[in-house]
């Protein structure tokens, strides 16, 4: 994910929107630290996986700042986006369809933000 997220972060750049991407390079050890450190820094945070939703990485994270950051650091609520709890389908562009992409990235984020653009607007 962390190519996508650089690409959405450029995107969001273009857009005016800076983003900082984290690149979790362990998950044990997970850098706690460094997650915690991001999200006081921004206030928010997308959590992007190409894990399952359900019973995952990205819960982990989401607790982790749920249990030790408060709601006066946070801006926004953490948001996770990841694969819905389905199988991935063998179908390549089905399977495009699961795994987040980097549009969806960028409209999570701007969602975040409070600045998604309505469905049709150009981007």
């Amino acid at each position: 994910m962390v190519q996508k997220a650089l690409l959405a972060a450029q995107q969001l750049g273009d857009a005016g929107i800076q983003a900082e991407v984290l690149d979790l390079r362990t998950i044990v050890p997970l850098d706690r630290a460094a997650v915690l450190a991001s999200v006081r820094k921004t206030g928010r945070l997308l959590v992007a996986d190409e894990d399952y939703l359900s019973f995952g990485l990205s819960g982990e994270i989401a607790a982790l700042v749920a249990e030790n950051l408060d709601s006066v650091v946070l801006k926004a609520p953490v948001r996770r986006l990841a694969v819905p709890d389905v199988p991935i389908p063998y179908s390549r562009p089905l399977e495009r369809f699961v795994i987040p992409q980097v549009d969806a990235i960028v409209r999570a984020t701007q969602g975040l933000m409070g600045t998604r653009q309505p469905a049709g607007a150009a981007a």
